[in-house]
């Protein structure tokens, strides 16, 4: 459980600092290009999920995102496994980084924007909470695609 607490702790001061970070030098500025087309960084207040998508279900990403947190709390409790335990803290720290902008974030409590500043071509704009979600959920897959379980054990055969 510690492990996972530790990665999420990091994850989540990581996305903060880079999202106040992001919001005192690009607002009301033009896209910064740092590798050419490649990637770009622009601030976009995202009041959607993932691809802004579902923009007037504020309220109920906030709710599906602190049942999601409380599911991996518990989870991370029987843990017996360093890699689920990572999985878990990132996913855990990526939700917990864009929870708390839509709890303290214009317009208001448990409807506030997130945070979006890194932009790639042909994908939507994203910030460091999305990479720990996502990473995190590759690395779960492949967990459990190799049959490792929460206890850190394969099943035989």
């Amino acid at each position: 459980m510690w492990l996972t607490l530790g990665v999420a702790a990091v994850v989540l001061v990581i996305d903060q600092l880079t999202k106040a970070w992001a919001v005192s030098r690009l607002e009301n500025q033009p896209p910064v290009q740092v590798i050419g087309d490649f990637l770009r960084l622009d601030l976009v207040r995202n009041p959607g999920a993932a691809f802004s998508l579902g923009t007037g279900y504020t309220f109920l990403f906030t709710g599906i995102a602190i049942a999601v947190i409380v599911v991996i709390i518990r989870t991370s409790r029987r843990l017996d496994s360093v890699w689920w335990a990572i999985a878990l803290g990132g996913m855990l720290g990526g939700a917990l980084g864009n929870l708390s902008d839509r709890l303290f974030r214009a317009p208001g409590g448990f409807q506030g924007y997130v945070v979006d500043f890194i932009e790639l071509p042909h994908y939507p704009v994203f910030n460091c909470a999305d990479m720990a979600i996502v990473g995190s959920a590759i690395l779960m897959v492949i967990l459990t695609l190799r049959g490792i379980d929460l206890n850190g054990s394969r099943p035989s055969g």
